[in-house]
């Protein structure tokens, strides 16, 4: 859970923020420009570690938290929901595989997510993502000036499980960025409209939908970092980090550059383009 004071952000922060975000978010690019059966999750880690060194960053993950995280990006394979450690085990067709990345540059943070799909996947497993992706839009859609986090939620959740019929992850929620890679408040993906706390222009957070094609129950495996669906089945994940504006959120990082990449690479599927 994020702790301390929910910071609002001038204007040259932000400018600040999102220039973390873009450099994470063209590292996953890097990434989705290569990946295909065959490649390595410790491969796709050193391509992102390096992209983000060279344009004068540093990883947000590498070395966070305690045990400390040992990579620079979670990858997330299948039934892993969040904070998958890369491994040297080959990527398969039929994957699908959670990237998250941050990057730390000019005393800022920046984070993003996109679940990538290796190939073909079953159409339940198609829509997993596709529901996941448009959650997340949803949800920016509703941190706007005078509504409440409550409303984040709630819009995240009604369309996830009562629409659609899949779990949405309790125990995980999205967070204040901004000097500290987690900081006030917590994004939950679930909840009541009207509820928590007051959104004001210049708050900058994480929005990021954890999505289990199953049960919405997970578990943490002895690793300490990788969380998993109880049930086993897959589990998708989006991210942008927002700023809250009059109208709706703005997101600060852009997938458009890993929906580029991922339109140009012949080995993975676009149906999380779908949106």
């Amino acid at each position: 859970m994020a702790k301390g004071k929910v910071q609002i952000k001038s204007e040259e922060e932000i400018a600040l923020i999102r220039y973390s975000c873009q450099i994470a978010c063209e590292a996953i690019a890097e990434v989705a420009k290569v990946l295909k059966p065959g490649y390595t999750g410790i491969q796709a880690d050193q391509l992102a570690e390096t992209y983000i060194k060279d344009h004068g960053g540093i990883p947000s993950f590498k070395g966070y938290g305690h045990p400390a995280f040992p990579a620079s990006l979670c990858i997330s394979i299948n039934a892993a929901v969040v904070h998958g450690i890369p491994i040297d085990k080959p990527f398969k067709e039929g994957d699908i595989i959670s990237l998250d990345c941050g990057a730390y540059i000019n005393q800022f943070h920046g984070d993003v997510a996109y679940t990538l799909v290796v190939g073909e996947v079953a159409e339940e497993v198609m829509k997993l993502c596709v529901v996941t992706k448009n959650s997340l839009y949803l949800g920016i859609e509703q941190a706007r000036i005078g509504n409440r986090l409550g409303d984040i939620g709630y819009s995240i959740q009604r369309y996830v499980e009562t629409e659609n019929g899949f779990g949405v992850v309790r125990e995980l929620v999205g967070h204040g960025v901004g000097r500290d890679l987690h900081e006030a408040p917590d994004v939950s993906n679930y909840g009541k409209r009207g509820s928590g706390l007051l959104l004001q222009e210049g708050m900058v957070f994480a929005i990021e939908p954890m999505v289990n094609l199953g049960t919405r129950q997970i578990k943490t495996l002895p690793d300490y970092w990788t969380v998993v669906s109880k049930d086993g089945q897959p589990s998708a994940h989006y991210e942008h980090t927002v700023v809250v504006r009059k109208e709706h959120g703005e997101a600060l990082t852009d997938h458009a550059k890993i929906e580029a990449a991922i339109k140009n690479n012949k080995d993975l599927s676009e149906i999380s383009l779908k949106i």
